[in-house]
């Protein structure tokens, strides 16, 4: 620490700034890289450190660099370095412990993490700086608005994904999201008109802050569970747009590069999710997304016909075409490594397998190609579901394993339903289906799937990991 302090000290102010731009450019050219590489599962841990690395030379960077005119380095080094070390420590602990399925869980708490820091960040820059500077303080407040709903949306829906928090199921939750949001942006107008920091001003800033974190808690509240993907992609989008405006707050490059990539990266991820579940963004951040399942236009009614593991692996086996459709069942009983032995011993037979991937299947974007390629599973063989589509007319079996609201046929053939309109895959057009389940239970989305009643459907009910287990032992002994 010591050693950091005198090189804080050796290097003038103008040489200083110098290195440090150079070193954000740098950085930033390392998430850029970092992110391209996080395109494809098999390239994705690079990408991971690529990125990382960018990451610790800002850090460094400015410890080491940053100074103001006077040339006066970052002081409480002591406290800066224990607090990372500590929070690298916990993170790494959390990281290697958590397990897959909640995955989604930590996502949304880590993204927490990120928009109550720059809240806070920007909530002290609006102080600091002088209300001369009308451009700066408009950033300080809206770094204050989207950093305020991201930490608390977040948290929100990090609860729901546990199965802490219920749904605000109610019409009119549209009317107060959008009074809420209406009253926190005539508050930063206001203050960006007062002359002065008063103590009506600084009561009027802790009244924003309020509201932000009230509309955050608020606007998620209503979001059904199918939806979560889409929240957790405009919650990560609202990260990066609040660290991008922090870092314009103090000129930090790397933070407005960083939060710049994220917060076009998440929005990008949210319009792709609001089309894959046929929703709108504004439907989204009036926090009216999801609604009510109540509507039940599409009750089934019909026998259930199931199936025996041995049957099951005569029909796969003799097959030329199988299509397998993972969903969050696969993630609950950790089958992502038995799929894939299936896959194999499947293709050793002659059988071409393949994976179609809905873009939200799981609890967030992308769930089902991180699990599959933990698994090793090669990228070639996951398909997008406009891809497979096409292709489920001549698919001799599609299997479906823990998937529900991504199959259901409801959203084609079913104007009531709360699903209709969604793209889905097309399941129910392959010659035969078999649904892997542990029960009769409806999808994360709480509506029936006819698509369990149909002739070619064929119920395998069980554990998905044990259901697997036994088709491979069938299956070995053709």
């Amino acid at each position: 620490m010591n050693e950091i302090f005198h090189l804080q000290q050796s290097v003038d102010y103008t040489t200083a700034q110098t290195i440090l731009e150079y070193s954000y450019l740098l950085s930033a050219v390392f998430f850029v890289v970092g992110l391209k590489l996080q395109n494809k599962p098999d390239t994705a841990r690079a990408g991971n450190i690529w990125a990382g690395v960018g990451m610790f030379l800002a850090t460094i960077a400015t410890i080491i660099l940053d100074k103001d005119s006077q040339g006066h380095g970052i002081k409480n080094l002591g406290f800066i370095i224990i607090s990372i070390v500590a929070a690298g420590v916990i993170g790494t602990y959390i990281a290697r412990k958590v397990k897959m399925t909640a995955m989604p869980q930590l996502v949304s708490f880590f993204n927490a993490t990120g928009g109550a820091a720059s809240a806070i960040i920007s909530f002290r820059g609006f102080f600091e700086t002088p209300h001369s500077q009308t451009g700066t303080i408009l950033v300080s407040l809206l770094g204050v608005l989207v950093g305020s709903v991201a930490f608390t949306g977040s948290m929100i829906a990090y609860g729901k994904l546990e199965g802490k928090v219920g749904d605000i199921r109610a019409g009119f939750m549209k009317f107060v999201n959008l009074a809420l949001l209406i009253v926190s942006l005539a508050m930063i107008v206001v203050l960006m008109i007062l002359p002065e920091v008063t103590t009506e001003v600084t009561i009027l800033m802790y009244g924003l802050f309020f509201i932000s974190l009230l509309y955050g808690v608020l606007f998620v509240m209503p979001i059904g569970g199918a939806d979560m993907p889409v929240v957790i992609s405009l919650l990560n989008a609202f990260t990066g747009i609040a660290a991008a405006l922090t870092g314009f707050l103090y000129s930090n490059y790397a933070m407005i590069l960083g939060g710049i990539l994220v917060g076009a990266a998440g929005t990008i991820l949210t319009i792709v999710m609001c089309n894959a579940m046929n929703r709108s963004l504004w439907n989204v951040i009036l926090g009216g997304f999801g609604g009510s399942s109540a509507v039940q236009g599409d009750a089934a009614a019909g026998i259930i016909r199931e199936i025996q593991p041995s049957d099951a692996a005569v029909l796969m086996s003799y097959s030329s075409k199988v299509t397998i459709v993972p969903g969050y069942g696969l993630a609950v009983s950790q089958a992502q490594h038995t799929v894939h032995e299936l896959e194999k011993l499947l293709e050793s037979k002659g059988v071409t397998v393949k994976y179609a991937i809905h873009p939200v299947a799981g609890r967030m974007p992308g769930h089902m190609n991180v699990l599959l390629a933990e698994a090793d599973v090669s990228y070639d063989k996951l398909v997008e579901m406009d891809d497979i589509n096409p292709e489920m007319e001549h698919t001799d079996v599609v299997v479906i394993i823990g998937a529900n609201d991504v199959v259901n046929p409801s959203a084609v053939n079913v104007p009531g339903s709360p699903i209709y309109g969604m793209p889905i895959i097309r399941a129910d057009l392959a010659r035969n289906i078999i649904v892997m389940k542990r029960g009769m239970g409806k999808g994360y989305a709480g509506i029936e799937n006819p698509l369990f009643f149909l002739d070619h459907t064929r119920m395998l009910f069980g554990n998905a990991k044990d259901s697997l287990n036994k088709l491979i032992s069938e299956i070995k002994t053709l």
